[in-house]
């Protein structure tokens, strides 16, 4: 049997009580503050509980970097998305003008809004950068009505904690805690770049949130669902992200 140096054996008992010790962190954030995210458990649970918890007790009021216009990237990258389906056809060909966003659950007044009718809503415009976990990035001005002001227009009952948004697409869904969702950054983006959002970039309207990374920003909403629980959807992880292996929080 081999020997184990001195060295290695003090590196070994370290990385345990530093294991140990994150354990510890990430249970006190979970009973003090309730701030465990849904994909909590598994391999890298403690690390999302420990960045999840870090990033709303010292950063939820923090603002993304806006940027000058001059900065507006020439040639932005429209991801690949996949082939839409006949429903999304047929809105297309009529202008989006029977496009809807539903809202339910947890809400005083459940409603259908035309995009006409989120134009209505005051707008707010920002040039911020979309980064995508697989390394590519640009910069772009978003145009949409903030989230918030969508939640207070429904009326939200006192224990909903979480926005559930779903997409035309296929499996195309995400979740955000009610500080993100109502933080002044986070958009229902319904514009880019002075014009129309194109379909490309998930026109008619997609949710944009940029203090997280891209693919939380998902395209084509139409459908908002207010809850107390997210392990009513899907496996139970908050989005479809986790069960794809990514994060349910992408703070950047």
């Amino acid at each position: 049997m081999k020997s184990i140096s001195r060295r290695k054996l003090i590196a070994t008992g370290l990385g345990a009580a530093a294991g140990a010790s994150a354990l510890g962190v990430a249970a006190g954030l979970g009973s003090k503050y309730g701030l465990v995210p849904p994909d909590h458990d598994g391999l890298y649970g403690i690390g999302e509980t420990l960045s999840y918890g870090a990033h709303r007790l010292l950063a939820s009021n923090s603002l993304a970097r806006e940027f000058p216009r001059s900065e507006i990237s020439k040639t932005p990258f429209p991801n690949e998305v996949a082939p839409p389906s006949e429903t999304f056809k047929r809105l297309q060909a009529g202008g989006f003008a029977d496009w809807r966003l539903d809202i339910d659950g947890l809400v005083d007044r459940p409603g259908s809004f035309s995009l006409a009718q989120l134009k209505n809503y005051p707008s707010r415009s920002q040039i911020t950068h979309l980064a995508c976990e697989e390394g590519w990035s640009y910069i772009a001005e978003w145009i949409g009505v903030p989230l918030s002001r969508i939640l207070d227009a429904v009326g939200l009952h006192p224990q909903a904690r979480y926005v559930v948004y779903f997409s035309i697409q296929r499996d195309g869904w995400d979740s955000l805690d009610l500080t993100e969702a109502r933080h002044p950054q986070t958009l229902l983006a319904h514009g880019m770049n002075g014009g129309e959002l194109p379909v490309g970039f998930g026109g008619p309207l997609r949710m944009r949130v940029p203090r997280q990374l891209g693919y939380k920003s998902v395209k084509f909403i139409n459908r908002l669902t207010l809850t107390d629980d997210l392990k009513k959807f899907g496996k139970g992880l908050g989005s479809a992200s986790p069960e794809g292996g990514y994060a349910w929080y992408a703070g950047i």
